[in-house]
């Protein structure tokens, strides 16, 4: 049965919640005649994708934002509503327990109603999380709002790099999904710098506008064209991956290869948990997965949760203006990766950033261990707290260079179309539960031992470099169906 064939029954199954398909049709030659100077921007493949790609990075946006918000707002939101430091610990990591439940249904959402749709869904939770905690009288509402916002973040964590790379072309598809990642970190990095200046409050009002920005935006840009073809909605798929490419590029050879991907794959949409089982899927589900959960495991989430009190305890008295230092680092850092992505390949990169986080780690683990037995007053003492706060500026330049962005990426490349909903799904839980754990834990572990807590985390990150040697391959240059096909 051929592609078309197949899109004949299986057209009415499903649509695109959020159906765009008209504007766009414009920009064809039968219309050049009306069409707007905003549309005849568009012809231009990549400045199409380029603003798509930044459309939905808003969602990242308000990921990151959610991240940074807890650590500027620790010590005003514990005076005002009277909470402990385990509850306020509770607060951090809710948003980590709303994203697992997000992750859960994230790839099912986003394969019954696409993309958009899913991220039309996410946005909503989010713009109500953060009006409940900005009307915050007591924790009730500061933990349902933080619930809310990880919900819909975790809905985010997934559809965004997936649509990201489905819709960018081969050579651009490192650097674009790397956009993601560099999205996440202008959001933290927002969230430190404006928390400087004004009130819990006013900071989660904040919060709400990418979201609020989003909603519209979504309308202007075209379903994934890959999500189209699974659908049969060959229509579509074709007008959305002509006018992704520019109305002047020959797509033929692109239709032919994703119809011939679609084709391949069964009929059925859903796929059992025993069929994971063969290669072609545990494979990748496990490097998917793999380095999820390793990214997390490297501590990343509790040192940009807690960097305030991080950087008090290693003596740093500005230590809000320093952690916002350090998230603007992470954007540069990450910027650069962008840039660098397409150039040297995602393991490469994984590599050494990998191997850099175990060394920076070092350093701060033996910081923090010395600091606990020297004299306060003492020159050493003073120098232990510099090179702490270098060895945590390090580690988190090297975690942007590869082991925050690249994951995310290959993650969207690796999995087969037939099982990227429910295995998606899977490994964004994993990411999500993980994140959990090490915010939960996090501040508890450096009140107990701050050398410990990053000693436990420089093993981790030399694991990585052992996981990422022997098992990730590489992706760069290959059309996804290329990728997928090598795990047959």
């Amino acid at each position: 049965m051929s592609f078309r064939d197949d899109s004949e029954d299986g057209r009415d199954l499903r649509k695109p919640f959020i159906h765009t398909g008209s504007w766009y049709r414009m920009g064809s030659r039968q219309s050049s005649s009306i069409i707007s100077s905003s549309t005849q921007a568009l012809r231009d493949g990549s400045i199409s994708v380029l603003f798509c790609v930044l459309i939905v990075a808003l969602g990242p946006i308000q990921f990151g934002f959610t991240c940074g918000y807890s650590s500027p707002t620790q010590s005003a939101i514990m005076s005002d509503l009277n909470l402990s430091l385990s509850e306020y610990s509770w607060f951090g990591s809710l948003s980590n327990v709303g994203a697992m439940v997000g992750a859960i249904s994230s790839g099912q959402i986003a394969e019954y109603i696409g993309r958009k749709g899913s991220l039309m869904i996410a946005a909503i939770p989010n713009i109500i999380g953060w009006l409940a905690i900005s009307f915050a009288k007591d924790y009730s509402f500061l933990f349902m709002g933080r619930l809310l916002e990880g919900f819909g973040v975790g809905i985010i964590s997934y559809t965004v790099p997936v649509y990201i790379a489905e819709i960018a072309p081969q050579n651009m598809r490192g650097g674009l999904g790397s956009v993601n990642q560099l999205s996440v970190t202008i959001g933290i990095f927002l969230a430190y710098f404006l928390g400087l200046f004004v009130h819990w409050r006013v900071l989660a009002v904040l919060g709400i506008l990418p979201c609020t920005i989003l909603i519209p935006g979504l309308f202007f840009i075209p379903e994934s064209p890959r999500w189209l073809a699974k659908m049969g909605m060959t229509e579509e798929f074709e007008t959305s991956l002509q006018v992704l490419r520019g109305f002047d590029t020959d797509i033929t050879t692109e239709v032919n290869e994703i119809k011939r991907s679609v084709g391949s794959t069964p009929r059925r949409s859903t796929i059992r948990f025993a069929e994971l089982k063969r290669k072609r899927y545990w494979f990748p589900l496990t490097i998917g997965i793999g380095l999820l959960v390793l990214q997390q495991l490297s501590g990343i989430n509790g040192v940009l949760f807690y960097s305030s009190n991080i950087f008090a305890s290693a003596g740093i008295s500005s230590s809000n203006v320093a952690a916002c230092g350090l998230g603007a680092i992470q954007v540069l850092a990450t910027a650069v990766t962008t840039w660098l992505v397409d150039k040297s390949g995602r393991r490469l990169l994984l590599i050494i950033s990998s191997v850099g986080m175990t060394v920076s780690l070092i350093v701060v683990a033996v910081a923090f261990y010395l600091e606990d037995v020297l004299p306060k007053d003492s020159l050493l003492y003073s120098a232990m707290g510099i090179l702490s706060v270098i060895g945590l500026v390090v580690m988190v330049i090297c975690f942007s260079l590869g082991l925050g962005p690249i994951p995310w990426i290959i993650m969207s490349e690796i999995l087969p179309v037939n099982i990227k909903g429910l295995a998606g799904s899977v490994a964004t839980l994993a990411n999500w539960l993980t994140s959990w754990v090490i915010t939960m834990t996090a501040n508890l572990l450096l009140n107990w031992n701050s050398g410990g807590a990053f000693t436990i985390y420089t093993v981790v990150s030399a694991f990585a470099v052992v996981f990422v040697t022997l098992w990730v391959p590489e992706t760069k240059g290959r059309t996804l169906e290329e990728i997928q096909r090598s795990f047959r």
